[in-house]
């Protein structure tokens, strides 16, 4: 097996900022994976949030390719196992190579991954498309260039209650709320009950992960359903998460890819959750993959490719919500020239 890494420098439509961060740039870094003729596409976003550069994932990469067994085990399962030890710690690397090795493999056997997982592709959830922090005329704007039927806005301002009322004058898509940490238990209650009149769905991690008391309060008084994002990143963060929220958001990077977060979905599932699961601000190399989960969610939130000036690969596609498969095998990603 031979393994090929590209850098990408993903140029975004708007400047996106979340209550921790802003950028206009998205460094990421695609996986190609060659064998017997077939290749896989993976992909691996830089992040400063969880202090993840792009070099680091390179540097893993590299480290791989040297282990890589000559020959692609029975499944991606076991390439995953075969090289846990060598990307141990680094899982949007990991996350690189198994979405690589999930779509060689769906290739090769030509199928679809969600075939495959014979899963009904007629029975997916759409996808919302995300209102970046800024001044509430630039955000109007935004939903007029992208009518969509579901938005979700990403808060964590003093202003945060006015937002969502003026959003909703211009709309009657739903709303879904990510606070990315910036609430207190007591505003989150609050604000929920005020929210789920203006048409919100849910609130996604609207306390820092370290406030496990604070999110039992926000679980037992929510008016709203509450997700875990930056609470649930590895599998063994699930079962933590019961009884202190609702559902889980299950993000390919932060896990390790699709073998875990298949795993983590089942669990989430045996303990009666509801399940998303979400995109960094990645191409359609990455999202493609998460796409092939849709079938088993509840929510998903795969818009990254919408908010870029310019793709670099043609795959999954949307039309006002809906996702739409690319008629091709493995994640249906191609990598443009």
């Amino acid at each position: 097996m031979k393994l090929t890494l590209h850098k990408f420098d993903l140029r975004l439509k708007n400047t996106f900022r979340i209550a921790h961060s802003a950028r206009d740039v998205q460094e990421t870094l695609v996986v190609e994976l060659e064998h017997d003729g077939v290749i896989g596409y993976g992909e691996a976003t830089a992040s400063t949030y969880y202090n993840v550069p792009r070099q680091e994932n390179w540097n893993a990469l590299e480290e791989a390719a040297k282990q890589l067994p000559s020959e692609f085990p029975e499944t991606p399962q076991a390439l995953w196992e075969q090289m846990n030890e060598v990307l141990k710690g680094h899982s949007f690397a990991q996350c690189a190579l198994d979405i690589a090795a999930w779509d060689w493999y769906g290739k090769k056997l030509g199928k679809p991954l969600y075939e495959i997982w014979e899963l009904d592709a007629t029975k997916k959830p759409m996808t919302n498309y995300t209102l970046g922090i800024d001044e509430v005329e630039r955000m109007i704007e935004k939903m007029k260039a992208m009518p969509w039927p579901l938005y979700k806005i990403k808060l964590g301002t003093e202003h945060d209650l006015e937002i969502v009322k003026a959003l909703r004058k211009h709309t009657d898509a739903i709303f879904r709320i990510d606070a990315n940490c910036a609430w207190e238990a007591e505003q989150a209650i609050r604000f929920s009950e005020e929210m789920k009149q203006l048409g919100v769905e849910f609130l996604e991690q609207p306390l820092k992960a370290a406030n496990t008391e604070g999110m039992k309060e926000v679980f037992k008084h929510s008016a709203l359903p509450c997700l875990a994002d930056e609470s649930c990143i590895l599998p063994e963060d699930v079962a933590n998460c019961a009884g202190s929220f609702h559902g889980v958001n299950i993000k390919l990077t932060k896990c390790g890819g699709l073998t875990t977060a298949l795993g983590m979905i089942k669990e989430a599932r045996g303990l009666g959750m509801k399940v998303m699961a979400g995109c960094m601000t990645e191409s359609t190399v990455g999202v493609s993959a998460v796409a092939q989960l849709a079938p088993l969610l509840d929510f998903i939130d795969a818009d990254g490719p919408l908010l870029l000036k310019a793709d670099i690969a043609d795959g999954v596609r949307f039309n006002n919500g809906e996702i739409i498969y690319a008629d091709k095998n493995g994640t249906g990603v191609s990598l443009r020239k």
